[in-house]
């Protein structure tokens, strides 16, 4: 699977130091107000492998990459999850409803789904992870095979599937929260670019849907595999933004964006003459933020005040660098499967309240999990600034 899958995705936010609420008028309990858990399930259960935390009746497994290319996303989130039990454990309202058993997914499908099978074969309710959309495949099919519902980490779409969820965002989520503001704004004439990968083409099937479903007229779709493609592109594009007949162009790969920004200017194509629209995956990105081509952007990404609140936490109790990004869905997936309504409801985990359409609020902020796996997220829309980036639009679905 493309590295783009797992790239750097801003500083991922949320709401409040509240793990997790409802979003409609029903709401969720946290624990301190439902049944009191039996205390004694677990023993009944067999020994389980991998480091634990927390003393909760119900079995929740977590997949993470703790060794191999990914392994230090996998101990950030490793780490956010603990972050979150200790939340759990200290709160006067919330109940302990779960045991959370860490184990380590690796870098390989197999080791994802062995490790899967076994979280299986161990008792768990649920599982959490893991993190690349190839691995949550794998586990994903054992999960359905045992009848448990799975909630992923990776933004990849094609890896979601009933049963199997994907608590990050997703293409299909920026590129309709971006669209719809750009049409918001004015823009009516639409063109995407995007890289010839796995990755690109769910971007560019996100872009193309999203444009269908608001109205708006696509006047080109490119791809590029190379150097040589992207001038092509460059070429064929060119012409159309000198007359006019594109007034937005959507430029969603992180890595190559800035070399397009070039590539623009040596064709003459002024800074800030039709409005750019990037991906989720640009935020934090230096060279993009100074990249004078660039600024007066626009991309979505989820506010960063749940990661601003974890940060301090983190560095306190672990120490070093600041923590990946991804460490607020690991946070976010904990506390969610330490809800009461699911962790203790008859069936846990019930398909119906997972998916239910007033979903969740949690680090990264308001998101829903969709019937076919998707989620949808809450998402803010920055603007390009030299050097840095400015919310041009508050947090909507």
């Amino acid at each position: 699977m493309s590295g783009i899958e797992i790239s750097r995705r801003s500083l991922l936010g949320g709401l409040s130091l509240l793990a997790l609420s409802a979003c409609s008028g029903r709401s969720f309990d946290f624990g301190g107000f439902g049944p009191s858990p039996p205390p004694d399930n677990n023993q009944n259960l067999p020994l389980a492998q991998g480091q634990t935390f927390g003393t909760g009746p119900v079995r929740v497994a977590l997949l993470l990459p703790l060794t191999g290319d990914a392994a230090s996303i996998g101990v950030s989130m490793a780490n956010g999850a603990q972050l979150a039990m200790d939340f759990i454990a200290q709160s006067d309202t919330i109940a302990d409803n779960i045991t959370l058993v860490l184990k380590d997914s690796g870098s390989s499908a197999g080791t994802a789904a062995s490790v899967a099978q076994q979280a299986v074969g161990e008792g768990a309710s649920l599982i959490l992870g893991p993190l690349r959309a190839d691995q949550v495949n794998a586990a994903g099919g054992v999960a359905r095979s045992a009848g448990i519902p799975l909630i992923g980490f990776s933004n990849n779409s094609g890896a979601a599937q009933p049963g199997v969820y994907l608590l990050n965002v997703l293409p299909e989520s920026e590129a309709r929260r971006s669209l719809r503001y750009a049409q918001s704004i004015g823009k009516r004439a639409f063109a995407g670019i995007f890289p010839n990968s796995d990755f690109g083409r769910i971007q560019q099937s996100a872009f193309t849907q999203a444009a269908s479903e608001l109205g708006l007229r696509v006047v080109g779709v490119y791809t590029f595999s190379s150097e040589a493609e992207a001038r092509t592109v460059v070429s064929q594009v060119a012409p159309t933004l000198q007359a006019g007949q594109i007034d937005t162009l959507f430029l969603p790969d992180r890595a190559t964006a800035p070399s397009f920004g070039v590539l623009f200017e040596e064709a003459k194509i002024a800074g800030g003459a039709i409005q750019i629209i990037g991906s989720a995956d640009w935020n934090g990105d230096q060279a993009i933020m100074n990249t004078p081509w660039l600024s007066g952007a626009l991309y979505p990404a989820v506010d960063d005040q749940g990661y601003q609140a974890i940060l301090p936490l983190y560095q306190q109790k672990f120490g070093g660098a600041a923590p990946h990004p991804f460490v607020t869905l690991a946070y976010t997936g904990v506390i969610l499967a330490n809800v009461s309504a699911l962790s203790m409801g008859t069936p846990r985990y019930d398909r119906t309240q997972l998916t239910a359409p007033g979903g969740f609020n949690g680090r990264d902020g308001i998101f829903r999990f969709l019937q076919d796996g998707r989620s949808e997220y809450a998402l803010v829309i920055k603007k390009i600034v030299i050097g840095g980036a400015q919310i041009a639009d508050g947090a909507k679905l």
